[in-house]
């Protein structure tokens, strides 16, 4: 009796143990030498201000502490003063002056927050480009025609489209689709990436047939370029670095600016959108393929292990693809590297 009950409490203590080390490999691991203390200021991101305090930027939903007594509590601005705090053993990140016993409300616009991410280039890289399922490709209006019957058009021509429209908005964007997104695992049509061509302006509709004024060309427009409104002028930038569903995973479709190689900033595709419950603000670890070496003695190709290459966050989802900004990148990577969210297990 007395050997069996040692083993039971020899087991319960190796149970509590492992569960201690795994509560502490979760426990939020500061930076070393961060800050007790910051202040705010232009050109800070989310992400920038977040990797100061934590090793895992990502994790910024758990060490922020929102006062939801105020108008804008996820919001941060230039001249906010930032401070550590430990509320129940646990780091807090608080903005001064903002106690939820003497709550205050900013009198400010959203356009002056600071963002998640760096916007140099995603405020025309969002207006030209978008991506459209199959589905939603059918039902966009298309270009039918010029006057004269002409099938090309340039900017002060007259064009006319077909399709059901939104006539509270004026301005209409001409797209063309560029490239098709097809799951190379899967082989799902995911949806098509397509490129603006043109501004135009509404005139007037008859029925199901819109007559458009175009304002700016890139290229011509041609049959069967699409008709969509203009996007919202700005970036959704108020969104927080957090971590990507736990089972998300996938692979880099493209990179944006047409390059070969990936490094930090570059604007990326990926296979996964808010079918698989992604949103703006998902963080994904980058992982390098592994090369293809042949061993020396026995001449058979082995495939390496692939290797942890960098961070990428959402800044616009769709319903089955996602555009990604590289945050961090630790070795150069590619089209078909792989990436899953950070909490994935090993």
């Amino acid at each position: 009796m007395k050997k069996l009950l040692s083993v039971c409490l020899t087991t319960c203590v190796l149970v509590f143990s492992s569960a201690s080390v795994q509560a502490k490999g979760d426990q939020i691991q500061l930076r070393d030498g961060h800050p007790e203390e910051y202040v705010v200021v232009k050109g800070d991101t989310l992400w920038d201000i977040s990797g100061r305090f934590l090793k895992k930027p990502w994790r910024w939903p758990e060490i922020w502490d929102v006062n939801k007594q105020i108008d804008d509590p996820h919001w941060i601005y230039p001249g906010d003063v930032l401070y550590l705090t430990w509320v129940d053993g646990k780091p807090k990140l608080r903005k001064k002056g903002n106690d939820r016993l003497q709550p205050r409300a900013r009198v400010s616009k959203i356009e002056s927050a600071i963002p998640a991410i760096p916007l140099k280039d995603l405020h025309s890289f969002l207006s030209d480009n978008a991506v459209l399922d199959d589905e939603l490709l059918k039902t966009t209006p298309y270009v039918v025609g010029g006057r004269n019957e002409r099938i090309i058009a340039g900017a002060g021509d007259r064009i006319y489209a077909r399709g059901e429209l939104d006539t509270s908005v004026k301005t209409q964007n001409i797209y063309r689709p560029a490239k098709e997104y097809v799951d190379k695992d899967t082989g799902e049509l995911l949806g098509y990436e397509m490129h603006k061509v043109a501004e135009t302006r509404v005139i007037s509709t008859k029925e199901d047939v819109i007559s458009l004024d175009v304002l700016k060309t890139r290229e011509e427009v041609r049959v069967l370029d699409r008709v969509l409104p203009s996007p919202e002028g700005r970036v959704q930038s108020v969104f927080n670095p957090a971590p990507a569903p736990e089972f998300s995973e996938g692979y880099i479709m493209s990179v944006l600016r047409g390059v070969n190689k990936i490094g930090r900033f570059d604007a990326v595709a990926i296979n996964q959108g808010y079918r698989e419950g992604v949103q703006a603000g998902h963080v994904y670890k980058i992982f390098k393929r592994g090369e293809s070496l042949k061993d020396p003695i026995t001449k058979e190709t082995i495939e390496l292990p692939s290797e942890e290459a960098g961070t990428l966050m959402v800044f616009k989802a769709y319903e089955r693809v996602s555009y990604g900004l590289v945050m961090t990148a630790t070795n150069v990577m590619s089209v078909g590297d792989k990436v899953r969210s950070p909490d994935a297990q090993e």
